[in-house]
């Protein structure tokens, strides 16, 4: 360092050699008059000359070293702060000498004024603090104002302004009050320097030492940090440009930077005041004697603010726009209450880096994220911990050859710790703004906030790393580089926060890497030499620094870095610590981080990991053998060796989760695990290996579950994915039931996850199903009974999200329904629902026609209904086929012309079915059986019936058995429906075997019941009938002749009026159905319908056209890197050139081809079309609506995918943009679910929820997603409907296999959650379209629920229905009807 800085000693005066009597009179006799002149502009100097002005300035040297008791030193201020305005606006009270040659003598007074700064025992004084300030303001003004500095003045002010910041701030001692006025004034000046005349390199590496030796005064730490963030905002502007996030700095803070600095000045000038503070590790390596004299604790402190704005300025380089909050200070390292309270009396302004949080910087997000869900939402009570683990499961233990030590010898002793990092800081650290003697309120500093994505025009890895990373490496290696090993557990009490900060922010900076991009190895070596070190989990582990890699690392394995897979037994042993530890344990972090948000990072991270396993299987996990990272020497295994203990953290993760929002990505995690599992099982994807490994570890968790049992028509047998689907059962329900009773998003979400795992195909006994049925049941029973005050629509969404899971269940399980409890367990709830109440009490039986019909809400009663209509479809009645016959194809396989139109009659049967009877015309096949088809149209659906009236036994009608209905076709992807045989017989066949009692001798044998003389009448009667019969075996005996006749049945009625008949075997040709209730707007039981009035069929029609499903339609498109319009975007799925392969692949997973123009007979449909045989060379555009679209059907449920493409009459008329008209392909696809463009209108218009899921080669264009401009052109043609409600599910390939998942969801809802695909989300190929397929289900599911406008498929077809009863209702009388049934048509 320049010997000036560090020198004690001012300039010596000529006076100094005489008594101080002497110098002292002689001072106060010359400045008298030369106060007169000071400020006063009409006053000319009594200085002429040049030697009379030298020979003043030695008397005012001298005064400025003399006591302040009299007014001599501030005479001696004044007279050269006023001679300083030389250089700004020379006066005439200015000597001439001063004004002819300013910059010469404003040196010299600048040496001058350097004595009064010497060190002296009077500086606490007022007066003091006063002529210091006076000072400072002088020279800030002369620098700001002036413009006849050169280059030597230049110099000579920032040397005097280094020389007076020394000798306040370098002693080890705290600084003064004036320490920050100083040191603002010092960068300020800098950098009006560098604006104006730029300072030499030698006086750069002056100040370069300098701080170097100032770095423990806080104040050099915060004025440091405002300079350099403010010049950071102007170089990222100027770097950047205006469309990058830019650096919000106070303006307080931005004015420091010249209005006049050049442009090409300022990366130069941020780059060296950057590296003045020079490597901020070199604070954890201070010499002996500073060491020794800082043990304030100050070191550590600005270690850790040092760190912090590095921080802040790698997110500002990544496009994380920083907004202000408040300071937290509780991550430092723990300080004496003396230490504190001086670092919190140094400051009175809150700076906007002390308003950042540690390592979770708040951001200001776009106007589309403002929108997005946030998961900050804590629902535990404050400080909580969550609960100990349920004992449903023992968790598993790592097998011999695992990568980590057992858990068990991995966790920290609770006694090492409290004595070093666990100690709360909060209670002996005040914050700086306040009081020293007030305590501070606690926040965890830990805290993680919802995080936007970088901006994608930041700059690459490798180029942040240049400029941070050497500070970063090295404060994150600060337990390496140590010494001895026996030093760790000190220096991380020390250091942990500053190296806390520095691993977080290296976290951030490698996650943010672009799809595209390569880093560096060596960069990759020293960022997973620190992560190792920093998840270290044995005794004397940093806790502060093992949050901060969790908290910063939630998306770490989702960027394709190079040997990543490095890190992942670090990972696993970091969850278990956080998601499996006892509340004991975890209690440990509450002291510097938010419990909810450490959990919730380690849930992010946690679904990263869990695909890994499955994907890579038994490929060989490296790991390093070095005992100072895993505490233990382990050996490599395989990743499928990990798979337990992540199945162990998803489990444990649930049983100890207490907020809402991380419990419902758990829920997803466990779907996307389960399915994977049952997916790579059926496959035969699993290596013996992975099947032994499977087998012997989870046996130690079942509980006890048996690995080969038999039930009846279903064997389990020994198989992994079972075991699991058993146990995430078991476990979702028995929460269900018993914790998340209260918690209404989260009771949404398992719905709809336990609905998501009926889909599942694993090999399990038929028990656990019924068992799962019966869990939805009792939910559903305990819902409904809550109190009258605790019923909401929340509470009966809820319920309805119940009745829906448990139809999911009934459809994909019917046979359940075979056993009789089962079906009656379900039928009670449908009665509960129904009614409000169940006929069979604890107490009592009341029949339901004694009931009051009081449900729940109608909503809930709706649900019910459709439950019911399930039951009946599934239970072995008849097949659940959608594909039902109309008018026209009845008549075609018949043999009729479309004339026979009118040969149906049409009834309604209770205001709810209506029945279309053909009456079959007799043929001579057919005479002897009376035979007809009806239609059935309900809420339900359509169904197609065709009844024969036989009169001969069963055994001797086969020849006659006959049908005009094939085999039903449908277009439901599954096989529902069981085929029963069954053996007709009067009376069982263990008749004979069963033994007699007195009961059945009650009626005694005939000959035992007769006297004897009714014994001998019967006796001469059997004797009478056997003369005749011999009699008339011999016809020649007798003389008359004798004709025998055979006596045959008459000739078959061939008019029957089988319609007449069919009604009356259903009894409803009585007086009482036929009769009006008299009840206003109530018809009759059986009311007909009068096909002659117009528009009949048109109604029918649409009737049939009317879907019994929830129909709903997804958007899938597909951007290419770098594209930003829609018109791009439409045109890459014309060509299979413009796509992969892998898109086709999903594409194909999401549903089956369907032509529009034949949806219409879907009754009748010939066999489906291919996919590859469809797609041609398309890339996916051949389904945009026009003749194709993607459908996938299940019972319930019935998604069309539609992949918009540029139309060809756009492309070719005009060269305008290309736009897609959205709607009309909306109303084209809807033809396929409702093929009524009025109504489907309606339906757009009372439907606010839209899903589009798109396909990014670079995961960064995801902002840049024209979203508004393919919006426009659907609300362009409905200019009613609404965009509230959109979800986009964006997919990218990793290069792993696996696909990244990020949803935005723009919606008012406050159930903001859809499982199961979650952002940070990672699938396998395997799953990818099942999960999308759930996720768009239940979305839709949550949309119908929130609607008000939008009522289920059933009530659109019941209220159709009762239009058509109202309008077309027959007029007829009683007579007039019974007639017309004897008539034929």
């Amino acid at each position: 360092m320049d010997r000036s800085l560090s020198s004690r000693r001012g300039p010596v005066s000529v006076l100094s050699c005489f008594p101080p009597p002497v110098g002292r009179d002689v001072a106060i006799a010359v400045l008298k008059p030369l106060r007169a002149a000071v400020g006063n502009p009409n006053r000319h100097s009594l200085l002429h000359t040049d030697r009379q002005v030298r020979w003043t300035m030695e008397v005012l040297c001298y005064g400025l070293t003399l006591p302040l008791e009299g007014n001599t030193v501030r005479l001696c201020v004044d007279v050269y702060t006023d001679w300083l305005t030389a250089l700004v606006s020379p006066r005439d009270s200015i000597p001439p000498p001063i004004s002819r040659e300013p910059n010469l003598y404003v040196q010299k007074i600048l040496q001058h004024l350097y004595s009064l700064f010497l060190p002296r025992s009077d500086q606490v004084s007022p007066v003091y603090l006063y002529l210091y300030q006076q000072v400072l303001c002088a020279v800030r003004s002369m620098a700001r104002e002036s413009s006849m500095m050169s280059r030597d003045t230049w110099e000579s002010l920032l040397l005097f302004l280094l020389r007076i910041n020394h000798a306040m701030l370098a002693p080890p001692t705290a600084a003064g009050d004036l320490s920050q006025l100083s040191m603002e004034v010092l960068l300020e000046v800098w950098l009006l320097s560098c604006a104006r005349c730029f300072p030499s390199r030698c006086l750069w590496q002056t100040c370069g030492q300098a701080l170097s030796g100032w770095r423990h005064q806080p104040v050099v730490v915060e004025q440091w940090s405002r300079v350099v963030a403010a010049l950071t905002s102007r170089l990222l502007l100027l770097s950047f440009g205006p469309s990058f996030p830019r650096l919000k700095v106070p303006d307080v803070d931005a004015a420091l930077i010249p209005a006049d600095l050049d442009d090409g000045w300022v990366p130069e000038t941020w780059f060296r005041i950057l590296h003045m503070f020079s490597n901020p590790v070199d604070l954890t390596r201070p010499s002996q004697e500073e060491l020794l004299s800082r043990r304030d604790g100050r070191l550590p402190n600005m270690f850790f603010r040092a760190m912090r704005e590095v921080s802040t300025l790698v997110d500002a380089f990544l496009g994380v726009t920083v907004v202000n909050k408040e300071p937290t200070e509780q991550l430092l390292p723990i300080m004496g209450t003396r230490a504190a309270s001086t670092y919190a009396g140094l400051t009175a302004r809150i700076h906007f880096r002390d308003r950042l949080p540690s390592l979770g910087v708040a951001v200001t997000r776009s106007p589309f994220k403002d929108h997005l869900p946030s998961y900050g939402i804590s629902r535990p009570r404050s400080g909580s911990a969550p609960p100990t683990p349920v004992n449903i499961l023992s968790m598993p233990s790592a097998p011999p050859y695992i990568t980590s030590p057992p858990l068990h010898k991995r966790q920290l002793k609770p006694t090492d710790v409290s004595k070093t990092t666990i100690k709360p800081p909060m209670m002996t650290l005040h914050h700086h703004w306040k009081s020293s003697s007030h305590p501070a309120t606690h926040t965890p500093p830990l805290s993680t906030c919802s995080r936007p994505s970088p901006s994608p025009l930041r700059c690459n890895v490798d180029s942040l790393l240049h400029l941070f990373g050497s500070w970063l490496f090295d404060a994150a290696l600060i337990n390496r580089d140590s010494a001895s090993e026996s030093d760790v557990p000190v220096i991380s009490e020390r250091w942990a926060s500053g190296q806390a900060e520095a691993c977080g922010t290296l976290c951030r900076i490698f996650s943010c890497k672009k799809t595209s991009e390569d880093v560096l190895p060596v960069y990759l070596s020293r960022f997973y030499q620190a992560l190792l070190q920093g998840l270290q989990v044995w005794e004397g582990a940093c806790l502060p620094v093992l949050a901060s890699i969790l908290l910063n690392s939630t998306c770490l394995f989702c960027c394709d870095l190079t040997g990543i897979n490095l890190l992942l037994p670090s990972f696993v042993s970091a969850l278990e610590i956080v998601l499996l530890d006892s509340s004991r344990e975890l209690l440990r972090f509450k002291g510097f981080v938010s419990l909810v948000d450490l959990r919730r990072a380690s849930i992010q991270v946690m679904l990263s990991l869990l695909p890994l396993p499955l994907q890579f299987g038994s490929i060989r996990l490296e790991v390093l053998p070095d005992s100072r990272f895993s505490g233990d020497n382990v050996t490599a295994g395989s990743f499928l060796g990990l798979k337990p203990r992540l199945l162990s953290v998803l489990i444990g993760a649930l049983q100890t989760e207490t907020d809402a929002s991380n419990t419902q990505v758990i829920l997803a995690a466990m779907l996307n695990l389960v399915l994977d599992s049952a997916v790579v099982q059926a496959s035969g994807q699993a290596s013996g290996q992975a099947q032994k490994l499977g087998e012997s570890s989870l046996s130690k968790w079942t509980s006890g579950t048996s690995t080969s049992r038999r039930t009846t028509g279903t064997t389990v047998q020994s198989n992994e994915a079972g075991v699991l689907w058993v146990q995430v059962v078991r476990l979702l329900t028995q929460r269900l039931t018993a914790h998340w009773k209260n918690e209404a998003a989260v009771c949404l979400s398992a719905l709809e996850v336990l609905g998501g795992l009926a889909k599942v195909e694993v090999r399990v006994e038929e028990a656990e199903r019924r068992r799962a049925i019966s869990s939805v049941c009792s939910y559903i029973v305990f819902q409904c009974s809550r109190p009258p005050p605790l019923h909401s629509r929340d509470l009966h969404s809820i319920i309805v999200t119940a009745f829906y899971c448990l139809n999911v269940w009934l459809t994909q399980h019917p046979a359940v329904l075979n056993h009789q409890d089962c079906l009656l367990e379900v039928l009670e709830i449908v009665e509960l629902g129904l009614s409000g109440s169940k006929s069979r009490q604890e107490q009592e039986v009341r029949c339901k026609e004694e009931k009051d019909l009081t449900p729940v809400s109608l909503r809930v009663k709706e649900a019910a209904e459709v439950t019911l209509s399930c039951v009946m479809q599934v239970s072995g009645i008849f097949r659940f086929d959608e594909g039902s016959l109309n008018e026209d194809a009845l008549i075609g396989l018949s043999g009729l012309d479309y004339s026979s139109l009118k040969k149906f009659r049409y009834f309604v049967v209770d205001s709810s079915v209506i029945l279309g009877i053909l009456e079959q015309p007799p043929g001579p096949e057919n005479a002897w059986c009376p035979s007809l088809t009806v239609l059935i149209r309900g809420p339900s659906g359509c169904r197609t019936w065709t009844l024969q009236l036989h009169l001969q036994p069963r055994e001797d009608r086969r020849h006659t058995q006959q049908t005009l209905i094939a085999e039903p076709h449908g277009i439901v992807q599954e096989d529902y429906g069981i085929q029963c045989g069954s053996k007709y017989q009067l009376f069982p066949e263990s008749i004979n075997r069963v033994p007699l009692v007195k009961a059945d001798l009650s009626i005694p044998p005939l000959n035992k019941a007769v006297s004897e003389e009714v014994q001998k009448q019967l006796e001469h009667l059997r004797t009478v009938l056997k003369k005749q019969r011999q009699f008339e075996t011999q016809p020649h005996v007798s003389s008359c002749p004798v004709f025998t006749t055979t006596h045959r049945p008459p000739p078959p009625v061939s008019n029957c009026q089988t319609a007449r008949l069919f009604l009356s075997h259903l009894g409803l040709l009585t007086p009482e159905t036929l009769k009006d209730p008299g009840t206003s707007g109530v018809p009759a039981q059986l009311v007909a319908l009068d096909l002659s009035l117009p528009g009949f069929s048109e109604d029918l029609r649409h009737l049939d056209q009317l879907s019994s499903r929830t129909c709903d339609s997804a958007f899938v498109l597909y951007m290419r890197a770098g594209q930003r319009t829609s018109a791009e975007i439409l045109r890459n799925v014309e060509s299979s050139c413009s796509v992969p392969s892998h898109f086709l692949d999903f594409l194909s997973s999401l549903g089956q081809p369907v032509e529009a123009s034949h949806h219409q007979g879907r009754g009748i449909s010939s066999s489906r079309p291919e996919f590859p045989a469809v797609l041609g060379n398309s890339g996916g555009s051949v389904f945009n609506g026009e003749k194709f679209v993607l459908k996938f059907t299940d019972v319930l449920t019935e998604i069309t995918f539609i992949v918009p493409s540029s139309s060809s009459s756009s492309s070719s008329s005009s060269s305008a943009p290309h736009k897609f008209d959205w709607l009309k392909r909306l109303e084209e696809a809807g033809q396929l679910t409702e093929s009524q463009s009025n109504l489907q209108r309606q339906l757009s218009q009372d439907s606010e929820s839209k899903v589009l899921i798109v396909w990014v080669e670079l995961f960064e264009d995801i902002d840049f997603f024209p979203l508004s401009d393919l919006l426009s052109d659907m609300t362009t043609q409905t200019p009613t409907s609404s965009s509230s409600n959109i979800l986009l599910i964006f997919i990218h390939p990793l290069k792993t296999g696996l696909y990244r998942i990020c949803c935005r969801r723009k919606t008012t809802s406050k159930f903001s959650i859809i499982v199961p695909l979650v952002s940070g989300s990672v699938v396998s190929k395997r799953c990818l379209g099942f999960l999308v397929r759930e996720t768009v289900i239940n979305c839709c599911h949550r949309r119908w629920l929130e609607s008000d406008s939008a009522p289920p498929p059933h009530i659109r077809r019941k209220h159709m229905i009762s239009d058509m009863i109202l309008r077309y209702c027959s007029r007829r009388s009683e007579p007039a009807f019974y007639s017309s049934l004897f008539h034929s048509l």
